[in-house]
């Protein structure tokens, strides 16, 4: 499945951001979604994932409570509401596809082209 993320941008300490991740195909449903995110220097990183049916979410301890992963499957979009952003948050936020909900990056078989969300202090 081909992923196109959107919504990135510049944010100060505090705000919020809702990024977007649109899957093209008519299989969308059937696939695990998630986020990971690579700050400068830094590995990339699970942030979450939502299963098929967005029943089921899992999130990094770094952002839970923080951020929200949804889908809405009509319209074969992910996304990921971040509340309460921090300057550490900072990085580029990479939309996935998967068949199982882990937070192996490897588990992953397609990948968007990134985002870059940056959080000021």
């Amino acid at each position: 499945v081909h992923l196109v993320e959107s919504g990135g941008g510049l944010v100060q300490a505090g705000g919020s951001l809702r990024l977007s991740c649109t899957g093209s195909g008519r299989t969308f449903s059937h696939y695990v979604m998630g986020w990971f995110r690579q700050a400068p220097g830094k590995e990339r990183e699970f942030v979450a994932t939502i299963s098929w049916s967005g029943g089921s979410t899992r999130y990094a301890d770094s952002v839970k409570g923080r951020f929200t992963i949804s889908r809405d499957n009509a319209k074969n979009t992910v996304y990921l509401q971040m509340n309460s952003l921090k300057p550490e948050d900072t990085a580029v936020y990479y939309c996935v596809a998967g068949r199982i909900a882990t937070m192996n990056l490897h588990d992953f078989g397609s990948w968007g082209q990134g985002t870059q969300v940056t959080v000021s202090s």
